[in-house]
């Protein structure tokens, strides 16, 4: 297996994602990429009361074909961080962790982010560090062409590819969940779902969520 990875950004990515973070030695995170709709970079997926739960990041509109990653800013169209936060605490606030990391999750949405990609590394590095544990993230300087020497996940890990046949060295550990019961378990959702119900653990879980 290669030691480094290729990952494009996302907004409280799924925890496929972290399992990357997790399994290789240096991560490249892309910035240089042409930003795209309806991906991980500015949505999130949660579990909610009636199932899964999307939760987009309004961005600026201009030219999208021709508008990198790194230069992506966010919209406050929509007053969508009161929309989001409301949806965590709705979806969570009776899982056991919600109120152990709800003040510091809350300042992400408390203040004002310009750019789309600074509010997903800003978050990611707060995961980690609550997950307890420090991968190697590198940002791209340039656009990261595909080497044989590197595993690409960017175009891999997205909401519109199933993980089943996309990743399968990717096997969800099931594990506690709010509404488990009545939607059963739903595998791959943002990492904040295993974060607020699994707490520390969460690192088991991604650590058993690699296959081989």
């Amino acid at each position: 297996m290669n030691t480094k990875v290729f990952l494009g950004s996302a907004y409280l990515a799924p925890v496929e994602y972290y399992t990357k973070l997790l399994a290789y030695e240096t991560v490249y995170v892309e910035r240089f990429d042409c930003y795209m709709k309806q991906t991980y970079r500015n949505r999130c997926t949660i579990a909610s009361a009636d199932g899964i739960l999307s939760l987009t990041v309004p961005v600026e509109k201009g030219n999208e074909a021709k508008c990198l990653m790194k230069d992506v800013r966010i919209s406050d169209h929509g007053n969508w961080r009161h929309v989001h936060w409301n949806a965590f605490t709705a979806a969570y606030r009776h899982s056991p962790f919600f109120d152990y990391y709800a003040d510091e999750f809350h300042g992400f949405f408390s203040r004002k982010y310009e750019f789309l990609y600074d509010f997903n590394e800003e978050l990611r590095r707060w995961i980690c560090e609550q997950i307890d544990f420090r991968p190697h993230v590198v940002p791209s300087d340039d656009f990261l062409t595909a080497s044989s020497d590197a595993d690409d996940f960017r175009e891999v890990i997205h909401p519109k590819r199933d993980f089943r046949e996309a990743d399968p060295a990717f096997c969800p550990k099931p594990y506690y969940q709010v509404f488990r019961e009545k939607t059963g378990f739903l595998p791959n959702l943002s990492i904040i779902d295993l974060l607020f119900n699994m707490g520390p653990e969460s690192l088991l879980v991604l650590r058993d969520s690699k296959a081989g």
